[in-house]
């Protein structure tokens, strides 16, 4: 399986009171293309950490992450803005969208943020709508949305620039059981493609089963790599 990134002997130290935190402690893996990667753990663990420095948000102490083959740590700030918005898509529990925006125009962003024109943008922020099942739906507000809505609107504009990589801040946190479901099988669709990884952070055991593999922290490491169904067999989760 074709790696879309890998990160090597990472750490992250963040200053305290005149002394250094170390919350990401030596902690290497991979992500792969064309598979749904679980990052699970506490709170406090480090995963959020682990995906800023990722999605080059971050910088690292120490260690390297490579994305598609691209050396993300030897980047500058500026490069590193540019490579995110071509290759990085990211979906958040809160969805942070704008609300003057319809779902078409929120969808469209990356697109009119990297210079296609506004009528193009649209195209093709509302044929992926439709695609999720927004049908009739693609001009309203936010506000006139449910929240299984406004996160299909969260996931179209992850997608809408074509990227390679996925990366979901607990997507189903905001969401009821049936609804997180129905989220979870829209990025179980897009992480079967073959030229996309999808990395996906939660809490939520109902979703454990969706991911193809797990990887588990705990205290700034990584403490477990498992097959899905060995993770569930570990945690007793049916």
């Amino acid at each position: 399986m074709q790696q879309a990134v890998i990160f090597s002997n990472i750490s992250k130290d963040f200053p305290l009171d005149g002394r250094k935190i170390r919350v990401l402690d030596n902690i290497s893996s991979d992500i792969r293309l064309g598979e749904m990667t679980m990052l699970v753990g506490p709170s406090g663990c480090g995963k959020t950490t682990l995906i800023s420095i990722l999605s080059g948000i971050l910088s690292t102490t120490e260690g390297r992450v490579d994305i598609m083959g691209a050396a993300l740590t030897d980047m500058p700030d500026t490069k590193k803005v540019l490579f995110r918005r071509k290759n990085i898509g990211f979906i958040f529990q809160q969805y942070n969208l704008l609300p003057a925006l319809s779902a078409a125009e929120n969808a469209a962003i990356p697109l009119t943020a990297a210079g296609v024109s506004n009528k193009k943008a649209l195209a093709r922020a509302r044929a992926l709508l439709e695609g999720m099942g927004m049908e009739g739906q693609t001009e309203k507000l936010p506000r006139q949305l449910s929240g299984g809505q406004q996160q299909r609107v969260a996931i179209a504009r992850s997608l809408v620039h074509n990227p390679k990589l996925i990366i979901c801040d607990e997507p189903t946190a905001a969401l009821d059981a049936k609804t997180g479901l129905q989220v979870m099988q829209i990025l179980r669709d897009i992480a079967n493609e073959k030229n996309r990884a999808v990395l996906v952070v939660t809490h939520d055991n109902r979703i454990f089963h969706f991911g193809d593999r797990i990887l588990e922290m705990s205290d700034g490491r990584i403490t477990g790599d498992y097959t899905t169904e060995d993770f569930l067999k570990k945690e007793h989760i049916e």
